[in-house]
């Protein structure tokens, strides 16, 4: 990523694609439409039970969501950029997600070697639906729209890309503190283990795409293969496993997430693809820092 310097421009504008301005304004409306789409799904007429009905309006909500920022977000700031390409999305999807079930995986395997999880039988499935629409491509795309679609990307404009990382992360466990089970232990696991993680796939492709990815991947695989749950909350997996032993093995009732192992193999993989983003170019320098040349 080369940085150069912005030609010279009329007060206003150089005012409204300041990095702090162009993210309130990403934020607000950000906000103001996940409200007003909170108000006007349930309205909906919906004749589908209750799992199916989730399942529409969060395709909905995902739609409306994808073209406010095709329409407005990617065009707001100095550095017009789309987090959303349509070129290379579904390899980018692909790959994010074929990384995460094979680091959940991973770490499954651990876990299991080390005696704190247990395959008991298969299990049921019974909640595939909310999971998939709501653990899965509502969390992945609606909360790496949010954290690394507009506030890493601002963040990253205005103090560079080292600051944007770690307030990122830490917002992003910080994100989990009220979920069920959690602890500030397990919101520190995540901003280490996903919040790095995602962040660095975000540095490296400079695309949603990939972070999407892995954000759905994991979520799904903890959850609907291997029967961990997600976060904190129960699920009902292609198996029926038990978590078991040492709390900081097994991460106790919030799930593997909260675990050290997945806190070591996960940031290492995380810190991996900063250092690939910080080869390449990736990193951002502040806006101060630009501005000397």
């Amino acid at each position: 990523m080369t940085d150069t310097a912005a030609p010279a421009r009329p007060l206003w504008r150089a005012i409204w694609e300041f990095p702090l301005v162009a993210l309130l304004v990403a934020a607000v409306l950000t906000a103001g439409t996940i409200a007003l789409l909170g108000w006007a799904l349930v309205q909906l007429p919906l004749t589908l039970d209750e799992q199916w009905g989730g399942a529409v309006r969060t395709t909905i909500a995902v739609a409306v969501l994808f073209a406010l920022y095709k329409l407005v977000l990617r065009h707001l700031g100095e550095r017009k950029h789309d987090d959303l390409p349509l070129a290379g999305s579904l390899r980018d999807l692909g790959l994010g997600m074929l990384g995460a079930f094979a680091l959940m995986s991973l770490i499954v395997g651990i876990a299991a070697v080390l005696g704190v999880y247990r395959i008991e039988g298969w299990g049921g499935l019974s909640n595939w639906v909310p999971m998939l629409f709501a653990a899965g491509i509502s969390a992945g795309f609606v909360e790496e729209l949010v954290f690394r679609g507009i506030l890493f990307r601002w963040v990253e404009e205005f103090a560079g890309s080292w600051a944007a990382l770690a307030l990122t992360s830490a917002l992003f466990g910080l994100a989990h503190i009220t979920n069920d089970n959690a602890s500030w232990f397990s919101s520190f696991a995540i901003a280490m283990e996903a919040g790095v993680l995602l962040g660095g796939a975000y540095m490296l492709t400079r695309s949603l795409w990939a972070p999407i990815g892995l954000h759905f991947g994991w979520n799904m695989t903890q959850g609907l293969v291997w029967d961990v749950p997600v976060s904190g909350n129960e699920v009902d997996g292609l198996v029926q496993a038990q978590l078991s032993g040492n709390a900081l093995l097994s991460g106790g009732a919030f799930g593997l997430e909260a675990s050290l192992i997945a806190l070591i193999v996960a940031t290492m993989f995380g810190v991996w693809l900063v250092k690939l983003a910080a080869e390449r170019g990736h990193v951002m320098r502040p806006w101060w820092a630009r501005r000397k040349g």
